[in-house]
């Protein structure tokens, strides 16, 4: 037996409509748009592109699958539905939620068939549930979901964290780098988590309030894919970089010197993007090489670059100001090598130990 929709209720149709489409919508964009909208001069990596197309394929698929629950009077009918919707999210919008997130790691391609074992026992318990059409395990089930996502939530911390250094270590700007957002959004997928299991006694609040967070899950998703710079290094170039070195190999000591000549004196450090890789081909060495020295010297390239920037910065605001020359602390900025001004500031403080317009003040007493 079906109902018919109240008036009270026609505004969640539409709210659970739209989510479902604009699912759908940036299913279809990832896979069949080529350049990106958002920020046309970033190139997103192809492997999280795709996995999001298919979370969100699944995510718009669990919306159709639940909808006859929404007009069934029977509540057998209306918990078999439930069910069946529960054991299609455990098999697509989990799994494949924990993939984006750890395709947003970049530092290496981790395996994913560990996911499908963290998600098994769920699958099993849903199955049983639809097959016995009875949500006697349910209270297990739901059990297993928390202690399973704060397990990821966990593991998250350590990765991000690891992932972090790896980008310091690599990368002299970590614009459209980072993804410390997806520790947040981890986190309140936890908790959304809690709330899908143990909230559904709020009725139809609960259901407006699951299809607002998805829209917003949709839009970050959506978002972040697009904005996350490819960081992945073709095998073949891997290699040649380990290769680089050719004769004696080059000595700690003799790396000092090279980057004096090389780095500084050539002021290679204003290079936007810089990575690790360039300079140590700059210097005739290779990546690891020059990773080890940077450890050795209780640094990271990431620091090591930035201390050079700011202090080219200081440089051109000092010859500025000698010079009785108008500019703008952007325009230095951009001159010393930062693209992102919000970066350069928060690499001005950790240098400084103040931001740029206290030391400014400072200065001019």
């Amino acid at each position: 037996m079906y109902k018919l929709p109240g008036q009270e209720e026609i505004l969640f149709y539409m709210l659970y409509a739209g989510a479902a489409v604009l699912s759908l919508i940036a299913c279809c964009y990832l896979l069949l748009r080529r350049g990106n909208a958002f920020a046309p001069d970033i190139t997103p990596p192809v492997r999280l592109r795709r996995w999001t197309a298919a979370l969100f394929a699944a995510m718009s698929l669990s919306h159709m699958v639940y909808l006859p629950g929404i007009f069934l009077t029977s509540d057998d009918d209306i918990l078999l539905c439930n069910l069946t919707g529960g054991l299609l999210d455990s098999m697509t919008v989990i799994p494949f939620a924990i993939i984006v997130l750890l395709c947003m790691l970049q530092d290496r391609k981790r395996p994913l068939w560990p996911v499908a074992l963290i998600v098994a026992p769920l699958v099993v318990g849903l199955a049983t549930c639809v097959v016995s059409r009875s949500d006697a395990l349910l209270p297990m089930v739901h059990d297993y979901l928390m202690v399973m996502g704060c397990g990821f939530l966990i593991y998250m911390v350590r990765e991000v964290r690891r992932y972090g250094r790896w980008l310091r270590d690599n990368y002299a700007d970590l614009e459209h780098k980072e993804v410390w957002q997806s520790f947040s959004v981890q986190a309140a997928i936890v908790l959304l988590l809690g709330f899908y299991a143990f909230g559904i006694s709020l009725g139809l609040l609960y259901e407006y309030i699951v299809q607002f967070i998805c829209i917003v899950f949709i839009c970050y998703f959506l978002w972040r894919v697009e904005t996350l710079s490819d960081l992945n290094i073709p095998q073949s170039l891997a290699v040649q970089e380990e290769t680089a070195v050719t004769g004696e190999q080059t000595s700690y000591d003799q790396i000092g010197s090279l980057l004096q000549q090389h780095c500084i004196d050539t002021q290679l450090y204003l290079q936007h993007d810089l990575t690790i890789s360039q300079l140590a081909k700059a210097i005739g060495t290779n990546r690891s090489y020059l990773s080890q020295y940077f450890s050795r010297q209780d640094t990271t390239y990431n620091a090591y670059i930035n201390n050079l920037r700011i202090n080219h910065f200081v440089r051109l605001y000092r010859e500025a100001t000698a010079a009785q020359r108008s500019f703008t602390t952007k325009q230095l900025a951009h001159s010393s090598g930062y693209r992102s001004y919000s970066t350069f500031t928060l690499a001005f403080k950790q240098r400084m130990g103040k931001n740029v317009t206290a030391w400014i003040s400072d200065s001019t007493e």
